[in-house]
């Protein structure tokens, strides 16, 4: 812009501009990216703070950032210094700008704890939304979990996914995500707990948090591979029978669930058969009766439960299906196979050969 003054001419240049708190939101923030494009030769540094742009109005203006054309070369749009060093941090973990992004893929990529806390100031912040968050293996305890906790509680609404596999969180992290949880403004659909350490006591807590939330969003579950037994999954199994609950799947594989958690779950579900479609239980324990009482769910039309995963491998699990169309039933419900004339030679023996090798197949007397 050009003023007169005295005669002389001078050319006014703004090179800062700070707009932070003014209840800017996606329109305001489009204008100033579409004014950046059309004049990009001055502006140095824009100040943004504390406003709510929209996930695309925000990208317009860091996408200035990286056009040699534009001048700009501060953007300030977080709400604390903390936030702003996160996010620095991140950015040089991922290799690109992390606000740009609503997934957000950490696995082994933070050292632990500490690069958990770090994350926490930008998770904190107003501005940052991500939807789907993975931190599996990065060696997190129940530290680092308390500390990510309470940074999502801060700001709960946009998170939809959150997946911890492979951390060390314990029963102490469990409890801390249960807070989450129980949280009315927590969206979170769907949560990955697989090799977490979790016990009894995290199925408690996790269950009960549930269960008092009656505006859970929580569709999937996965809890595999911990040291729950048949008390944890008892306590699994009375979330499933509350009418609040929305769980539609659900993973208890290797879990250490015997016939009396196997029953437990199969009491719930017809107590409440609204909402579950799917139920992992892969490399646990059942008896055989137990074993029925599930599987005849999948086969009752008033249940929703469409898939129930028994067996340790896709192999068995096609044996299954392949011996299901011989013998016109299922195999697992019987002790005694009689397949005389039905199997076609060695090829038909070899699909049968990966049935017998899963410990759920318990036949006492086969006849070829």
């Amino acid at each position: 812009m050009k003023k007169s003054l005295r005669g002389a001419q001078y050319e006014h240049v703004c090179h800062l501009s700070r707009l932070s708190d003014c209840s800017i939101r996606g329109k305001g923030y489009a204008a100033l990216a579409t004014a950046l494009k059309s004049n990009p030769s001055h502006l140095e540094e824009l100040d943004l703070r504390g406003n709510d742009p929209r996930h695309a109005e925000l990208k317009l203006l860091t996408d200035l950032l990286q056009d040699p054309a534009c001048k700009l070369k501060s953007l300030r749009v977080l709400g604390s210094d903390t936030a702003d060093e996160a996010l620095v941090y991140l950015t040089s973990v991922l290799g690109g700008n992390p606000l740009l992004l609503t997934e957000l893929d950490l696995r082994g990529k933070i050292p632990g704890d500490s690069g958990v806390k770090q994350f926490c100031a930008l998770l904190e912040d107003s501005q940052y939304r991500v939807e789907k968050l993975r931190l599996g293996n990065c060696s997190i305890t129940g530290e680092g979990c308390a500390a990510l906790i309470s940074a999502l509680t801060s700001n709960p609404s946009h998170l939809k996914e959150l997946h911890l596999n492979d951390n060390v969180i314990g029963d102490s992290g469990l409890k801390q995500i249960s807070t989450l949880l129980r949280n009315p403004d927590c969206k979170l659909q769907r949560l990955g707990l697989k090799s977490c350490s979790i016990t009894e006591a995290g199925g408690t807590a996790l269950a009960s948090a549930l269960s008092s939330n009656p505006s859970s969003h929580l569709i999937e579950l996965d809890l595999d591979n911990n040291k729950l037994g048949d008390s944890g999954v008892k306590q699994i199994s009375t979330l499933l029978r509350n009418p609040c609950c929305k769980l539609q799947t659900l993973g208890l594989s290797d879990c250490g669930v015997t016939g009396e958690g196997y029953a437990a779950l199969a009491t719930a579900l017809k107590s409440n058969p609204s909402h579950l479609e799917e139920l992992d239980l892969r490399g646990n324990d059942p008896g055989h009766s137990e074993v029925k009482l599930l599987t005849d769910l999948v086969e009752d039309p008033t249940y929703k439960l469409q898939r129930l995963r028994l067996l340790s491998s896709g192999a068995a699990d096609v044996a299954l299906v392949y011996l299901t169309a011989v013998l016109g039933g299922n195999p697992l419900l019987l002790t005694e196979l009689d397949l005389r004339g039905k199997i076609s030679g060695d090829s038909g023996v070899k699909q049968l050969c990966a049935l017998l090798e899963d410990p759920h197949c318990r036949f006492k007397k086969v006849n070829l």
